[in-house]
Parts: C-alpha cells; structure tokens; sequence
C-alpha cells in the first residue's frame, strides 16, 4: 500500500515538474503539444492471452495433430532401420569384409536420413506455428492499439514488466475478448516434404 501510495507521488510529481517546467518557457519552441499531455497507461499480459485465446489453441492443436503424423511416419522409418540393422548384423559373418562395410555405410547413409527428416520436419513445424502465430499477434496488436486510442493511452506495458498495477489499467481481460470474437481459427499451412 506504501509502495502504492510512493508509485502515485512520484508519478503526480513527475507530471507537475514536466508541465510546470514547460509552462515556463512558453516562448521557447518545444515538443508538439501531444508530447505535454499527461502519460496515461494501460498494461496487458502477453502470457495469459497466449494461453487463454481460443486462436491460440487452435493452433496448438492442428500443430500437436501434424506432429502426431510426423512421428508416425518416424515410428515407421526406425522400425524400417532396426529391421535392416538386423539384416545387417546377419550378413556379417556370410558377407567379405569389403561387402560389409559397404552395406554398412548404406545403411549409415538410411539413417543419417532419417535424422535429417526428423529435423526438416521439426523446422517445418516450428515454422508453421510461428506464421500461424504472427496472425495472432498482428490482430492482437490492433486491438490492442483500439484500446489504447479509446483509452487515451499513450504507453502499453506487458503486465510482466511491472510490480503494481491497478486493476483498471489492465486490459487484458478486454483484449482477450475482443481476440476470441475476432480470430477463433488461424489455419496452420501442413509443413510438407
């Protein structure tokens, strides 16, 4: 409550000494008369929309169902590679050793496939949510900028960032709302190979 009380001091006093210090110096050519008006903020949390829009979890869904196809087709292709290791160790004793390790380096060569489709398709994926992403965020930052224009908010802070807030200048609850009328589905584009 102290810490409250000091926040708001400061914050008055900070105001009184920007415009008193203005207000002495009326010839002097200065900031534009937007830059005198008071600061008025609204903060919002990043996270808890991220977590709570129904956008969001959407994408999170279409990407778990792309990375529960992917994994399939992996199951499938290790499978694929133990069957051969096996065959491999068979043919060692029937096999020269030159015809060996030939076959040996094939099979390295399958494998070192394998884990780079593992890789592709993890950046695919990684990529996709993060185009998906951008679209939430894009319509996110609109709202949010409605509010802060209807508020007269010259300054949006992330609720992460600051110690005390007072619960009328967040707006994520707002915000929150707004993006689960406006977004409920983003179509995630099926990374592909």
């Amino acid at each position: 409550m102290i810490f409250r009380q000091k926040l708001w001091f400061f914050l008055l006093l900070g105001a009184f000494v920007g415009t008193s210090a203005a207000a002495q110096q009326p010839n002097q050519p200065g900031p534009a008369p937007a830059a005198n008006a008071p600061l008025r903020v609204i903060v919002m949390s990043i996270e808890d929309i991220r977590r709570n829009s129904v956008a969001v979890k959407n994408i999170r869904k279409q990407i778990a169902g792309f990375r529960k196809e992917f994994q399939t087709d992996i199951q499938k292709e290790e499978s694929a590679l133990r069957s051969a290791n096996q065959e491999l160790a068979k043919k060692r004793t029937i096999l020269s050793p030159e015809a060996f390790a030939k076959e040996r380096r094939q099979f390295e060569q399958r494998v070192i496939g394998v884990q780079k489709l593992v890789q592709k398709r993890k950046r695919q994926l990684d990529q996709a949510q993060v185009e998906a992403m951008v679209k939430v965020e894009g319509q996110m930052n609109q709202i949010v900028a409605s509010i802060a224009q209807s508020r007269n908010a010259s300054l949006v802070l992330r609720r992460a960032q600051t110690v005390l807030v007072a619960r009328g200048l967040d707006v994520t609850a707002e915000v929150l709302e707004r993006l689960n009328k406006e977004l409920v589905d983003v179509p995630v584009k099926k990374p592909s190979d």
